[in-house]
């Protein structure tokens, strides 16, 4: 069962901030920010005294992490159904937010000349891409490393210092998996 990615959703979709609704909670921050990413459980008086703070139902949370899907399938057929939007890629992500703690993982579409950056707020973790058609640059800090179909690499995340561009004339699709 995922309690905290439920908890972490609940409080995101409420705009509330871990500082808020711990205070509000009577517990710290880092103690939330552990249930959250399920590195602790918290007793049933303190996830009473989140969900108050949070303002939602502590069953409802309890029904969402037991009902979490735990399999997610993305057949074949559905891929070519992508609407790609101006800014010229779209990711398939596996799973939503609250069911990622470990790793994302991502179908990469990217249109001819455009370029995906590297993950936001994201530092110290790793990334596998896998070319599934097309062709694909990966830029990394002052290295470019072409790939064509069938190639993979394994790096660490660069922010700011990485990004991949589709360099074929037809849309390339990549799988793509990184930690968290």
């Amino acid at each position: 069962m995922d309690l905290g990615s439920v908890l972490r959703l609940k409080r995101k979709e409420r705009k509330l901030t871990l500082k808020a609704v711990s205070a509000k909670a009577g517990i710290s921050e880092g103690f939330l920010s552990q249930i959250e990413n399920n590195v602790n459980s918290p007793s049933v008086d303190t996830l009473m005294s989140i969900c108050a703070a949070i303002g939602c139902d502590a069953g409802e949370v309890i029904r969402q992490a037991q009902n979490q899907e735990r399999i997610s399938i993305i057949r074949k057929k559905d891929l070519s159904d992508v609407d790609i939007p101006h800014v010229g890629f779209a990711t398939r992500r596996f799973f939503p937010p609250e069911s990622r703690r470990t790793i994302d993982s991502a179908v990469l579409m990217v249109e001819p000349g455009k370029s995906i950056p590297a993950r936001k707020g994201i530092r110290n973790s790793q990334e596998v891409l896998c070319v599934l058609k097309g062709s694909l640059e990966l830029t990394h800090e002052d290295r470019k490393v072409m790939l064509n179909e069938g190639d993979m690499v394994h790096f660490w995340t660069e922010p700011g210092k990485q990004h991949i561009t589709n360099i074929s004339r037809s849309r390339a699709v990549a799988l793509w998996v990184g930690t968290i």
